[in-house]
């Protein structure tokens, strides 16, 4: 008998990772979305309720993330049957750590349960992009796919994308801190500025090249020095009440990096084990300077993505 529902939960994310915009995003497997994909005799897609701490979302699937996925899974594969979804958000709105990403994965992994000859991840993957555009406005991967794949994720390219999973020295934690305020994704992509000078563009290739041989050598001096975003985070900092004094708290705590978690507000910083706890504690201090309530969060970067946690 064919499977009637299925639910997966998809981790949050931190994208861009600070040197690497729109390519690199690692798993932050303390929170994340719940969807609930369940097979009906209508055609088409359904979202049939949205709980959880963000249930003020579009009910219609093509204006709303996960709906927007299921809908593009299901138009490829031509199904007999409808789905409907129920979704459970666990990621604040609004804040940098890969919410409509995780909804969006969450969906397409829970429906691929439902088909005879269910899709690789990869596959699954372009219709999830699919359904982060349109929280976001543009076709960028860097939080579904570590969502999905799990782990630190690097993406290249979009219609044919290619996907490698980095190799994370051990001990390190990602600290993460929400200031409690709502950042659009699209206001933060658009006030972008596309013209840039050729000498900033060469710094922050070389940093993500020297992160990136860190990741892979165990060097945790390399990761430190090339642990720093010289094109987007400038633009964005001002975005973030306090962001320069966050971040000058984590460094002087000892943290290998300290940057903006996707589009912000959240600022996450990379820690050894020993150290994350006083970096996570310098860090809220310097937001509730600024008048700001935070959550908090220290956790590995975790090397599992999206999975299903119930079949019917």
């Amino acid at each position: 008998m064919p499977i009637q529902s299925a639910t997966a939960f998809a981790p949050a994310t931190v994208g861009n990772v600070g040197i690497g915009f729109d390519i690199l995003g690692h798993t932050f497997p303390a929170i994340g979305d719940r969807v609930r994909a369940i097979r009906t005799a209508h055609p088409g897609v359904r979202i049939r309720e949205i709980t959880g701490i963000a249930a003020d979302l579009p009910v219609e699937a093509a204006r709303n993330t996960a709906g927007k996925a299921v809908l593009s899974l299901v138009e490829s594969q031509a199904l007999p049957f409808g789905i409907e979804l129920a979704i459970e958000k666990g990621i604040p709105l609004g804040s940098g750590l890969g919410g409509s990403a995780a909804s969006a994965v969450a969906a397409v992994v829970a429906a691929n349960e439902l088909l005879n000859q269910p899709l690789t991840r990869l596959e699954l993957l372009k219709h999830a992009i699919q359904g982060e555009a349109v929280a976001s406005g543009s076709l960028h991967a860097d939080n579904i796919s570590p969502s999905l794949f799990g782990g630190l994720v690097l993406t290249v390219g979009i219609d044919n994308p290619r996907i490698k999973q980095i190799p994370v020295p051990s001990g390190i934690r990602c600290v993460l801190v929400h200031p409690q305020f709502y950042l659009s994704t699209r206001e933060a992509r658009a006030m972008l500025n596309r013209d840039l000078p050729l000498s900033d563009v060469v710094w922050q290739t070389a940093n993500l090249a020297g992160f990136l041989a860190g990741c892979y050598t165990n060097d945790l001096d390399l990761i430190r020095g090339a642990f720093e975003d010289v094109l987007i985070e400038p633009q964005r900092a001002g975005l973030i009440p306090g962001f320069a004094e966050v971040k000058r708290s984590a460094m002087e705590e000892g943290a290998l990096g300290c940057s903006i978690s996707g589009a912000g507000p959240s600022v996450f910083a990379w820690a050894l084990e020993s150290q994350s706890q006083a970096i996570c504690a310098a860090m809220v201090r310097a937001f509730v300077r600024q008048g700001l309530a935070c959550d908090q969060w220290i956790a590995p970067i975790g090397q599992e993505g999206a999975r299903v946690v119930e079949r019917q």
